[in-house]
């Protein structure tokens, strides 16, 4: 039962995550989105990642593995999009 919880709270987040990162692409515009944003993300869910597999928790591990991937997302679609490409 702890781990649905954990699992549930990780997909809700995840989706939420990724339906900003759909809309930012969609608008096709990156005013007002801080690439420092992304930086700090991917700074603190690379740190959150190693420290969730050094601890052996699966859920938190896979969470912030996919955060990871999302700020990599984020921060393409942003300079991309500050670039006029």
């Amino acid at each position: 039962m702890v781990d649905a919880i954990g699992w549930a709270s990780s997909v809700i987040l995840v989706l939420t995550i990724a339906n900003q990162i759909r809309k930012q692409w969609q608008a096709g515009t990156s005013e007002g989105v801080s690439t420092w944003l992304f930086v700090g993300q991917l700074a603190a869910s690379t740190g959150f990642t190693i420290y969730s597999l050094l601890l052996h928790n699966w859920v938190f591990s896979v969470t912030n593995g996919v955060l990871l991937l999302s700020g990599l997302v984020g921060y393409a679609i942003t300079v991309r999009q500050k670039r006029g490409g």
